[in-house]
């Protein structure tokens, strides 16, 4: 019996006026994989995450998510789901610790945001520490957001996503603005989580020395469709992306 998709796209479609953003995109993601969504700038990878996200209402199409739909939901019924995302520009307060970011994220998981009493947010600290460790962050555990450098504050994102104890994970652009030796860093350090944590990644990514040495299966959009998909062997190889986005004549 074949295993059910995680998450199956099917003709979603999103129009801003007269540009098709997101032009009839239907894909399907199975648990635990690690799959790039890549594309030249304003093909439709960040619109079609935040329509995934629940950040945007598409047109037309359906989402399903764990077997049940999920267009039209909002991003925190989405969220508590199963799903959870970085973006491009990282979200995090940067007037709190690193540590407190963490428990604010594990407090609305848990639904007690409205009471963030002393006791309530002292009661995450220990589980915020172990996101943190986990990140590589348990030494900058106490610093403010505002003074970490910017790879560590896409750790930091990356741990308050995963308070939210996603199945799913979107990361939108997640080594945009970082060195090379820092994007692969970052991205083994996703490939670890996948593992331990049994997650299924989805991630848009612009370097491709990146995306071929992290993903098991690849995306290419382009004017909003996809235009094609497979390993990464099949893809490099496909005239299409060679012509459209690689660069390179066919």
């Amino acid at each position: 019996m074949a295993e059910m998709p995680l998450l199956e796209v099917q003709s979603l479609r999103k129009a801003f006026g007269q540009v098709q953003a997101v032009a009839g995109v239907s894909f399907q993601l199975r648990p635990g994989e690690r799959c790039a969504l890549i594309g030249p700038n304003g093909a439709g990878k960040s619109t079609l995450m935040h329509l995934l996200a629940g950040q945007l209402r598409a047109d037309a199409g359906s989402v399903c998510f764990r077997g049940a739909p999920i267009a039209g939901l909002a991003p925190h019924q989405i969220s508590r789901r199963g799903m959870g995302r970085t973006f491009q520009v990282t979200a995090v307060f940067g007037s709190l610790t690193a540590t407190e970011n963490v428990q604010v994220a594990l407090l609305s998981h848990r639904r007690e945001s409205r009471s963030l009493s002393r006791a309530a947010v002292a009661r995450q600290r220990g589980p915020a520490l172990a996101l943190l460790s986990g990140v590589g962050l348990g030494d900058r555990a106490d610093a403010v957001s505002t003074t970490l450098p910017f790879g560590d504050l896409k750790r930091l994102e990356l741990a308050v996503a995963l308070a939210g104890e996603p199945v799913l994970l979107l990361l939108d652009e997640p080594t945009a603005g970082l060195a090379p030796g820092e994007r692969l860093d970052l991205m083994a350090l996703v490939g670890r989580l996948v593992g331990e944590r049994g997650l299924t990644v989805l991630f848009t990514e612009h370097d491709m020395d990146v995306v071929f040495a992290s993903a098991e299966r690849i995306l290419v959009m382009h004017e909003g469709q996809l235009i094609a998909e497979g390993p990464p062997a099949t893809v490099r190889a496909d005239p299409r992306v060679q012509a459209i986005y690689l660069g390179e004549q066919p």
